[in-house]
């Protein structure tokens, strides 16, 4: 019987001991593969990162290298799909503007022009309330010569929509429907703003703040002179 080596004997407290078999290994557990996702898929995983990070962090302080490491794949893949940071970035806002407008467009299908100032308003707040980061990527400033829409781009396409409704009702009314354009910028411009601020206070609902922005606008065009002048202007 082969002698058992000293490493062995001390292992043991020191004693003598025959030899045994190894222990035979437990199988080691399988470890889940990942789920492999198709193009069209990684490409809308990479979008939504993209569209979170855009609206935590704005276009210049978010990195290519953020992006993939949140979407859990190599710079490449980014690339691969949209050409650079600037491509994502473009393909996250044509999204979201193309959401809000398809929001407000939708929501204008009342008769009544107060009742389609009321359902403007309150389509726009609900979808600060709902799309939260996709309002937080339009408002911020985009990259200069970056050639995307902004927030203002898109508040510009409400405003021609509002345009056209005012202009029927002014020449109803007989005033000038040329200003229907000032005017409408006016009251997009009011709504925007206020959502802007809205977005961080989210006080109070957003049904209270769009009864109150209508009562402003309505009750001020509703009163309109045909031809106001400056108080200042008046006196001297």
């Amino acid at each position: 019987m082969p002698e058992v080596s000293d490493e062995a004997a001390a292992a043991v407290g020191g004693r003598r001991a025959t030899p045994t078999a190894a222990p035979t290994a437990a199988p080691k557990a399988k470890t889940p593969s990942r789920v492999r996702m198709s193009a069209a898929q990684r490409r809308e995983q990479l979008i939504a990162t993209g569209r979170q990070l855009f609206a935590e962090r704005g276009f210049d302080a978010t990195s290519i290298e953020e992006v993939a490491a949140r979407a859990k794949v190599s710079k490449p893949v980014v690339y691969e799909h949209f050409g650079g940071k600037e491509g994502l970035y473009a393909v996250v806002v044509d999204r979201e503007v193309r959401a809000l407008l398809d929001r407000i467009t939708t929501a204008l299908t009342a008769g009544h022009p107060r009742e389609l100032l009321e359902q403007a308003a309150l389509a726009l707040l609900t979808y600060i309330e709902e799309e939260t980061s996709g309002f937080r990527v339009l408002v911020r400033e985009s990259p200069l010569m970056s050639g995307t829409a902004t927030f203002s781009s898109v508040m510009n396409d409400v405003a021609h929509q509002v345009e056209h409704i005012l202009g029927a009702e002014y020449k109803s009314r007989g005033y000038d429907p040329k200003l229907a354009e000032l005017y409408s910028q006016a009251l997009v411009g009011m709504v925007a703003l206020t959502g802007r601020w809205w977005l961080e206070v989210r006080k109070p609902r957003k049904e209270t703040v769009a009864a109150h922005l209508v009562n402003l606008a309505w009750n001020g065009l509703s009163h309109l002179e045909a031809k106001p002048t400056l108080i200042t202007a008046r006196r001297s």
